[in-house]
């Protein structure tokens, strides 16, 4: 092979693997900041991952929270009027958590409880997460409310 096509052919299989790996790089990336959002019907059916982090979200049950006056644990109950989850979270909620008002928690399923590391709330009276909106919009065309 002549030393002018070797050397050619030397940085086309250098470009690809170099193409190869950044693409490699990206995918992971993105892959490891990928938030999935599962509603209480979807995690109570088994479709969350365990020990993987996603987001919940849905109603606060009234009724449900129950604050730790030692420090700052909380517990409560997110609901879709389908299913209810169990959610434990450690730190400050947002001003505007309450109940019966729609949540998303970001965390990790264990033993059946949402271990959350991240707790948002709706910002006024007309807003509803998108997801929540989307889940209970879903519901209601499939008739699972009353």
């Amino acid at each position: 092979m002549h030393p002018a096509r070797k050397k050619r052919l030397f940085l086309i299989v250098l470009m690809v693997v170099g193409v190869s790996v950044a693409t490699a790089a990206i995918v992971t990336a993105m892959s490891q900041n990928l938030n999935l959002f599962f509603p209480p019907r979807d995690v109570a059916a088994g479709l969350a991952p365990e020990n993987t982090t996603f987001r919940v979200g849905g109603l606060v049950k009234p009724g449900s929270v129950s604050r730790d006056q030692s420090s700052l644990a909380v517990n409560f109950v997110i609901y879709d009027n389908e299913a209810e989850i169990a959610v434990s979270y450690e730190g400050i909620l947002p001003d505007l958590f309450a109940e019966d008002e729609a949540a998303v928690a970001t965390g990790q399923l264990s033993d059946g409880v949402f271990v959350a590391t991240q707790v948002l709330a709706k910002h006024d009276e007309n807003y509803t997460p998108p997801e929540v909106a989307d889940a209970m919009r879903e519901q209601a065309e499939e008739g699972s409310y009353d």
